[in-house]
């Protein structure tokens, strides 16, 4: 039996047993007069013990529990171990819910509680951002009325969420969002949301890699197998036998070209190629650049130099020599094969303040427009494919220069006008360049020349 029912019973006892020995001594009348003062007493008693009661029940949570005696006071003292512990039990969940939601914040996934009509609920802060919403006004919002891509409303209404479904965001131009929807709980939904546009830019480049190379592998093959044929099945002059060599020989150098461009650049992206870096004299490296330049011309360009002040042209650059050299070769190659007869191209290599070096290749050549210059770095990637077939290139020259500068954490800064020629500036780190001052530059000072 409860301690609490068994105190609260000594009060009635003690004055029922009271009333009945003063009526058996006294009479009816003189119990009478017992019993109603005890009886009030009682009620009083109680009545003052549920106002202390109440008055604790709104009071703080830290108030001290009242003093009670007897009945009440066990009572008390049960209700405010009954209280502590619901008290530690809510601090914990609180807790746990805290420590959920910081969990879900730190997500690098979108996610959106959805109740079963598909009203939101919750959203973390990815998914706000991915989705272009705004918790403190959309709860309650059905997420159809603001994400209204079609393939997104048609997924959400036919229910089946085995797979996700791919949709452009409707936020940021050019972004692709990844979107799947979970059952959980009664009749709830959690919507994970996730940024896969870089994952579908590498899907596409290599899908386009293996397009392209399978194209530019198959044109010369296929021309190739054409003179064999004709060389095989007719009876040729020597002079029509030895043109159609001449052009087999030059698809097979085209072949050859684009093979060592992809070794290239699979030595260039392998980890296992480590960067052996030397410092070597920035002048001897640009008087090489413009003689090749001069060759690759063949005098139909005037090439010239325009190198900064003595510290500039006697500065070194710790690096990968060979690595920056054929990056910078190329640059030079792409400015000849795009300028043309008659045009100018400078070289030019400058120390900046803040202790940068830059090296560039200035042409007066057909331009780029500005929507093609963020893909000029991407694997075959051409402008007009017609023109860059007939100047001899493979399409990876700029991919092959963007790993190099990466692996010397250099960038690559284009300036083009249409029509008014293109600026390509290699921009290398402080920490890579050694000005010297310009006593010890005179002897690598050299004029800027021209042909």
């Amino acid at each position: 039996m409860s301690p609490v029912f068994l105190a609260g019973l000594v009060a009635p006892v003690a004055v029922a047993a009271l009333t009945a020995l003063v009526g058996m001594a006294f009479g009816a009348g003189w119990a009478l007069a017992v019993l109603a003062p005890g009886a009030a007493g009682i009620v009083i008693y109680h009545l003052w013990n549920l106002h202390l009661l109440a008055r604790w029940t709104r009071a703080s949570s830290d108030t001290a529990v009242p003093e009670g005696r007897g009945a009440w006071r066990i009572a008390f003292s049960d209700l405010y171990r009954r209280v502590r512990l619901r008290t530690a039990y809510q601090r914990d969940l609180a807790h746990t819910i805290e420590r959920f939601t910081s969990a879900a914040e730190a997500l690098p996934d979108g996610m959106v509680v959805l109740d079963a009509a598909n009203r939101i609920r919750w959203a973390n802060a990815h998914a706000q951002r991915l989705m272009g919403l705004d918790l403190a006004r959309d709860v309650g919002q059905a997420l159809g009325n603001l994400v209204r891509q079609p393939e997104f409303i048609r997924y959400l209404d036919t229910g089946d969420f085995i797979d996700a479904v791919v949709v452009d965001s409707h936020r940021d131009a050019g972004a692709t969002l990844s979107i799947q929807i979970v059952p959980f709980g009664v009749e709830e939904k959690l919507l994970i949301s996730r940024d896969i546009t870089r994952l579908e830019a590498v899907t596409r480049m290599r899908r386009d890699f293996i397009a392209n190379v399978s194209h530019e592998l198959k044109t010369p093959l296929t021309v190739v197998s054409g003179f064999l044929e004709t060389l095989q099945d007719l009876d040729l002059e020597p002079r029509q036998r030895t043109r159609f060599l001449r052009l087999m020989q030059e698809q097979a150098k085209n072949m050859q070209r684009l093979v060592d461009d992809l070794l290239t650049l699979s030595a260039l992206e392998s980890e296992q190629n480590a960067l052996t870096e030397t410092t070597f004299a920035v002048m001897p490296l640009m008087l090489e650049l413009s003689a090749e330049a001069k060759a690759l011309s063949g005098g139909q360009h005037t090439i010239s130099l325009d190198v900064g002040p003595d510290g500039d042209a006697g500065a070194t650059v710790v690096g990968a020599r060979d690595e920056l050299a054929s990056a910078f070769g190329n640059l030079v190659s792409n400015a000849i094969r795009y300028t043309p007869a008659g045009g100018t191209i400078t070289l030019g290599w400058h120390v900046g303040e803040d202790g940068s070096g830059r090296f560039s290749v200035a042409d007066t050549g057909i331009g780029i427009s500005v929507e093609h210059i963020p893909r000029l770095t991407e694997r075959f990637y051409r402008i007009d494919r017609s023109r860059s077939r007939a100047t001899g290139g493979t399409g990876l020259g700029l991919a092959i220069v963007k790993h190099v500068l990466l692996r010397h954490q250099a960038e690559l800064d284009v300036a083009s006008d249409p029509g008014a020629g293109s600026t390509f500036s290699v921009v290398l780190p402080a920490a890579r360049v050694r000005r010297v001052a310009a006593a010890n530059a005179t002897a690598a000072t050299v004029a800027p020349t021209s042909s």
